[in-house]
């Protein structure tokens, strides 16, 4: 367990009872010292075990001191929650200036982390401003396994090469959010990897087949006549254990997530622990209006470029702006109903997006590349301007056809997509509308290449590199 900050400055018992004999021994040693070249090494060692010993021992985080503002901890309770269990034990838990252990699991299925996983996030951060210990889980065995929680189909398993390579950058992207060199990160590999068959056989007893497959989306599949893995009965097990492992007092989540948040409480009692409280908090709608999911590509990533980043959220359905203030911005309530205020009555949309994209974009990569990208979108988007960074693509002169052009310069995935998007008069070659799906294209270098809103570039034949 890693220990960060400073003792508390409201001691425990041992503290005030020894303070004054270190204090003399201090003053001894050093006279001693002087006089006859007397070793230091028994007085380091009795403030080790007299300061930074109990702070181990009980968790302690030197010179924390925990706020327990009213309005704040309502704030940790209400804002962008679904539900919270159990509210009047967490809430008395939080008044109380006892500093919790506040967990959240995020398991690497994908190089990113988008803005639907740090809603979470946001929450344990909320946990970390009060002063209270936050541990950030990062799934390298459960992300093997892989969750279906979320799932209308087995999701495959992954290989541990893939899983690490995936990981590589998360501690990057989560500082984006939270202070990571004041959090305890874990990975569940540490305790998971070490289960024998008799304690992971103790540990399903908990639970039985019929309060599994109860289970909303479960259910669905079995209906359909989908495949169920037994890997997928233990995944629920594997991630309560992590907060068996890590003392967890309370646990955050999306609404998919309540079925292993349960599970972790259940398991806690199994292990005579106190069961951990849960905050869940609600999913947010991808671009296409679906759930937001890496496994989809309808994500806003953290790591997005501030331009990217900005036009997807301008992107974004009318109906999702407010719920996106409250779940993915730090933008204050009050402020929040004014915007749903103007909604109602009338004021356009557009602009309160933009308000949100810049605020969004500012939090992940600053207010001058926020401001930079609102312009970059006004002038291409409004001003039917080119953008001013294009990215180049180096071509031959001569002939292509459009859809080869399109897949090659990697415009589109595919040449049906090509052929799509060309028929629905979404491909501009320097300025000009193309509808006819087998027109040859000249290559000369300088023309420019849009699909669809966002996708750009300009040829840059060989002789110009």
């Amino acid at each position: 367990m890693h220990i960060h900050g400073k003792i508390p400055t409201t001691w425990p018992w041992w503290q005030s009872t020894y303070s004054r004999s270190v204090s003399l021994r201090r003053q001894r040693i050093g006279e001693r010292t002087k006089k006859e070249g007397v070793s230091l090494l028994p007085f380091f060692f009795s403030f080790w075990f007299f300061t930074v010993a109990p702070a181990v021992v009980f968790g302690y985080d030197r010179g924390m001191k925990i706020n327990t503002d009213p309005n704040k901890i309502k704030d940790i309770l209400e804002r962008g929650v679904e539900e919270v269990i159990d509210r009047g034990h967490l809430e008395t838990a939080l008044r109380s200036g006892k500093q919790l252990r506040a967990k959240l699991g995020i398991d690497p299925t994908s190089p990113n982390i988008h803005i639907g996983r740090a809603v979470p996030l946001f929450k344990l951060r909320d946990f970390q401003e009060l002063g209270h210990k936050i541990v950030l889980i990062i799934g390298d065995f459960t992300g093997v396994i892989g969750d279906t929680s979320d799932k209308d189909s087995e999701r495959p398993m992954l290989t541990e090469v893939e899983v690490k390579k995936n990981l590589e950058s998360y501690i990057k992207q989560a500082e984006k959010v939270i202070d990571v060199k004041k959090c305890e990160v874990r990975y569940n590999s540490e305790w998971l990897g070490k289960l024998n068959y008799h304690e992971i056989g103790r540990q399903a007893d908990i639970f039985s087949l019929s309060e599994f497959i109860a289970r909303e989306n479960i259910k669905k599949r079995l209906d359909a006549g989908k495949r169920i893995s037994l890997r997928e009965l233990l995944y629920p097990l594997m991630q309560g254990y992590d907060s068996v492992a890590i003392k967890a007092d309370v646990e955050i989540g999306g609404t998919d997530q309540r079925f292993n948040l349960l599970a972790g409480r259940e398991l806690q009692r199994r292990y005579n622990q106190e069961p951990q409280d849960i905050i869940t908090n609600p999913l947010i709608e991808g671009l296409d209006g679906r759930k937001m999911s890496s496994s989809w590509g309808n994500g806003i990533n953290l790591f997005d470029p501030a331009d990217d980043m900005f036009g997807k959220v301008m992107s974004l359905k009318d109906e999702l702006i407010i719920k996106y203030f409250i779940l993915t911005t730090r933008v204050g309530l009050a402020e929040i109903k004014k915007y749903q205020k103007q909604l109602v009555s009338g004021h356009n949309p557009r602009d309160l997006k933009v308000k949100l994209a810049f605020e969004i974009v500012r939090q992940y990569h600053g207010e001058a590349a926020s401001q930079k990208a609102k312009t970059e979108f006004e002038n291409v988007f409004q001003k039917k301007e080119l953008p001013s960074d294009m990215p180049e693509w180096p071509a031959k002169k001569g002939e292509y056809n459009i859809l080869d052009l399109l897949f090659e310069s990697e415009l589109t995935p595919s040449k049906a997509e090509a052929k799509r998007m060309v028929a629905a008069g979404a491909v501009e070659i320097s300025g000009q509308t193309k509808t006819d799906w087998q027109e040859i294209i000249k290559i000369e270098n300088g023309i420019t290449i849009q699909v669809g809103k966002r996708k750009f570039i300009k040829i840059l034949c060989p002789k110009f590199l």
